[in-house]
């Protein structure tokens, strides 16, 4: 009986990648040349477009002609690109680096990507995966892809060599050691220079970006870095995993934090200081999670408290019934909305227009957020006993006009800021809930009784932040009747005589949208609903009574926007439930 071998043998050819398969079957390169080729590759780890073009087997310009011809992408010469006015930001340079590629532009929800291998499917993958775009291929020469590719990848310590001089600079105060007990190691770690510099990167990056917020994000195998834009997180940088604890130690020093405790979240405050009179604040806070502290940086732009309040998007009517609250001698004006909704802006922007020689403002707040001259600013501090409550009875006795708490947390202070503004002083605070007349209920479920909420609360605005179409490429949408009416638009509305819009996409915009726009719901508690509130009516006969005034609903607030053209319909539906 002949024995039949288990082993299979070795078959004479091998898997070839895609682009070895497109030249064999081109006639480019025999069947053997393209094996021994990539047997090569494999052995010294280098990528076989690398091999094949360095061993001269194929040049780089009949290799392009040839998988333009194979593919039926377009063939650019890179020589004819003005390297200066290539898109910035939209692919991380490791990954450009690593797959020999040039994002060329952006077209709507695509990216124009120069690459001499279309074949590669896994860097198609690992860019659709980074940027969440998909990707059509452009074909370019390899030798000239390379030293372009070469030319634009700068580590962070070498682009900031080139950015950093006397406009950048930390505020003095912020530098100093939060623990001077550390060790000199500890202390030569957190000064590491490449570290500093992609740190000063991440912040100078940030603040041109207008992003809201940065967060770095330790993983097992991964680091990352993601900017908060319009209210969307981005990947915007995967350093190195090594790099996270030194990262942490440097923020946690500038930040006047305990670089030694990493067992116990902790908050903290920097300064960037950006040419002779501008300086941003950082609220920073982390959070130990299981492979590094996680740390969570707020940018806190004094400048937008100074926007006014025409910039934040009220309508007319609206505007008027907010301007008439805020000039009344006493009462409580609240602002509601999740976090992230744009409360402390509005407040701010109203303060600053009460601020005045002859007004005495008080403010508590966890933890203050924008600094604002003129007025007295507190920080509640519940370790050391300085609560809202504590704070709110300590201002009563400083002889404010006008008072902000940051937050109604609980009965005590609810009843404190009642009694203020029942007794001569103007109440401005915010509260977590969903719209206007379920603050009311809200308030009377904490304990308050009818009647104090009945005679002090004079006004409540209730808002969301919804992205602003890019007015560079937003396009008409023809979206069904139908569709209109279940979002919200009455019969009437829907007559043609206005176009909605949807966002495109360019490169001046993030995905169709840039910057931000106010959708508010402001609510005037007139007579009618203060009789609702003492026989304890439910919000629902509030929002009722308030339509019947006149006063929109979050969702008819950004209808009107979608009307305005401002922003997308689906934007509207994302931000506001109804």
């Amino acid at each position: 009986m002949a024995v039949v071998d288990s082993i299979p043998k070795e078959t004479s050819t091998m898997a070839l990648p895609g682009l070895g398969r497109t030249l064999v079957s081109a006639g480019k390169l025999g069947q053997k040349s393209a094996e021994e080729i990539f047997r090569k590759s494999q052995t010294g780890r280098t990528s076989f477009i690398a091999e094949l073009t360095g061993s001269g087997a194929v040049s780089a310009s009949d290799l392009a002609h040839t998988m333009s011809t194979a593919y039926a992408a377009a063939l650019l010469d890179l020589d004819a690109i003005d390297t200066q006015r290539l898109p910035k930001g939209l692919l991380d340079a490791k990954i450009c680096q690593d797959y020999r590629v040039v994002v060329l532009s952006r077209r709507g929800n695509r990216l124009i990507v120069a690459t001499a291998d279309p074949s590669d499917q896994q860097a198609a993958e690992k860019i659709k995966f980074a940027t969440q775009l998909g990707v059509d291929w452009v074909i370019a020469e390899y030798d000239k892809l390379s030293r372009m590719v070469e030319a634009n990848a700068t580590t962070a310590a070498e682009a900031m060599d080139n950015i950093i001089g006397e406009d950048f600079e930390f505020d003095e105060a912020t530098m100093e050691a939060a623990n001077p007990d550390s060790s000199e190691a500890t202390v030569a770690e957190v000064e590491d220079a490449p570290v500093v510099k992609f740190l000063h990167k991440m912040l100078l990056d940030a603040f041109s970006m207008r992003a809201s917020d940065l967060h770095f994000e330790p993983y097992e195998h991964a680091y990352r870095v993601r900017f908060r834009i319009d209210g969307e997180l981005r990947e915007i940088a995967a350093p190195p995993v090594a790099i996270k604890d030194k990262l942490a130690s440097r923020i946690k020093v500038i930040s006047r934090m305990d670089i030694s405790e990493k067992r116990v979240p902790q908050d903290g405050r920097m300064k960037l200081k950006i040419g002779a009179d501008r300086v941003i604040d950082f609220r920073v806070s982390t959070l130990p999670t299981l492979f590094g502290e996680k740390i969570v940086i707020r940018i806190l732009d004094p400048s937008s408290a100074k926007l006014g309040i025409e910039a934040l998007g009220y309508e007319p009517e609206e505007k008027e019934r907010l301007l008439k609250a805020i000039s009344r001698p006493y009462g409580m004006v609240l602002v509601t909305g999740p976090t992230g909704s744009g409360k402390t802006v509005s407040l701010y922007t109203c303060l600053n227009m009460l601020n005045k020689p002859g007004v005495n403002i008080a403010t508590a707040e966890d933890p203050s957020e924008i600094n604002l001259p003129g007025v007295n600013q507190v920080n509640v501090n519940e370790k050391a006993g300085l609560t809202f409550a504590v704070a709110l009875k300590s201002f009563l006795r400083q002889d404010p006009d006008i008072i902000m708490v940051g937050e109604i947390r609980d009965l005590e202070t609810a009843d404190i800021s009642i009694k203020a503004a029942q007794t001569g002083h103007l109440v401005l605070s915010t509260l977590h809930t969903n719209d206007a007349p379920s603050t009311l209920t809200r308030m009377r479920n904490m304990g308050i009784a009818p009647f104090n909420i009945a005679s002090s609360v004079i006004l409540i605005t209730a808002q969301r932040l919804a992205r602003r179409l890019c007015v560079a490429c937003k396009a008409p949408v023809d979206i069904p009747h139908e569709t209109l009416v279940d979002a919200g638009f009455r019969d009437d509305e829907v007559d043609g005589s206005w176009t909605p819009y949807k966002p495109v996409g360019c490169a001046a915009c993030n995905n169709g949208y840039k910057g931000r726009v106010g959708i508010y719901q402001v609510m005037p508690v007139s007579e009618e609903i203060q009789r609702i509130i003492l026989r304890d009516g439910s919000a629902l006969e509030i929002a009722e009574q308030a339509e019947r005034e006149g006063v929109r609903s979050l969702r008819q607030s950004g209808l009107h926007k979608v009307k305005m053209g401002m922003t997308s319909l689906e934007e509207v539906l994302a931000v506001t439930n109804e």
